[in-house]
Formats: C-alpha cells, structure tokens, sequence
C-alpha cells in the first residue's frame, strides 16, 4: 500500500458525485426558474412548478437554492433568462419532428439544432411547417386503490380523456411485445 492514501481515492470518487450532483441541479433549477416565469412563483396556482420542485426536493437540492430559483423566475432576483423555444424540422425519410428545448441563448441552440437536423438526415424548417400535424396531449397517473375501473373511466371520458390504459398492463404487454 506504499504511496496510497484512502483520502485520495475518496476524493476522486466524491468529486465524480459531485459533478453529476451538479449537472443535476443545473437543470432542475432552470426548469424551477422558468416554471416560475410562466406561470408565477405559487406552488399550489403552477402545477409545472410544483412538479418541479417535487422532482428537486426529490434529488436532495436544498430550499435555499429551490427559493433562490423561484425567485429569479419571477423576477425578484436578477439572473441568467431561460426561454422554451420550439424548433420544426424534417428527419430522415420526411419524418415530421418537432422539438422543444430549454436555453439561454437562441441563436446557440438554433446553430446546434440545425447541426443536429443535418448530422442524421433531416433539415430544420420553418415555423409552423409541421405543428400542425402535432397536438399536445398529458398523462394523469391516478392510483387505482377504492375506485372502480368503471367509475375511473366514466370520470376521465366526461372530462374529455381519450384513452384510459392500465400501466401494469401496459408494462406485461410491453415486455412480452417481440419488438
């Protein structure tokens, strides 16, 4: 064990951890701070924002930097801006794609997306060339435990659902699926 030290082969290991710990943060709070721009810094009025800082709290990051993000959302604190941006464009064999990316910078993320675009076989389009063709739906998770998969149903449909599946079913059938 000449030459060796336990603190040093702790130290190189920690500092891995704490990188990814890092990059995680990174991106939790720009979508706790752009969560709080659009739709304000109340958790119980900003359902985007409540699953965000569920998800934060969730991996560990301190209340200080969740409230610091929340704060520089709304304004209260200055800061870097964070903006969603959609960007429209054709893959390989005219697949229609549409992206939504989170940046600081458009014109960065607009050069990026185009190299990407290029890269696999596609090229980046115009605004509104293939939005048209896409229609925003959302996934409700509800726990099947006191309800009735006929009441659940009868609830969903009057509320304007279109499907309604099992997940554990889902999951068995994607298993078994040879694909």
């Amino acid at each position: 064990m000449s030459g060796h030290s336990k603190w040093s082969s702790i130290k190189h290991k920690k500092a891995v951890k704490d990188a990814r710990r890092g990059k995680l943060f990174t991106k939790l709070i720009r979508e706790i701070t752009v969560s709080a721009r659009m739709g304000g810094g109340d958790l119980n009025g900003n359902p985007r924002l409540r699953t965000a800082v569920l998800v934060a709290r969730g991996n560990s990051m301190p209340n200080d930097n969740i409230e610091r993000a929340i704060k520089k959302g709304t304004g209260d604190l200055e800061g870097t801006t964070y903006e969603d941006v959609v960007y429209e464009g054709y893959g390989p064999g005219g697949v229609a794609v549409l992206v939504t990316t989170l940046t600081d910078n458009r014109n960065r993320t607009v050069a990026e997306m185009r190299r990407l675009f290029t890269k696999h076989g596609g090229s980046l389009g115009e605004n509104g060339c293939v939005a048209w063709m896409f229609q925003k739906r959302g996934v409700i998770v509800v726990p099947k435990d006191g309800v009735s998969e006929e009441q659940l149903m009868e609830v969903a449909l009057e509320a304007g659902a279109e499907d309604i599946t099992d997940a554990a079913e889902r999951r068995v059938r994607h298993l078994e699926s040879p694909g």
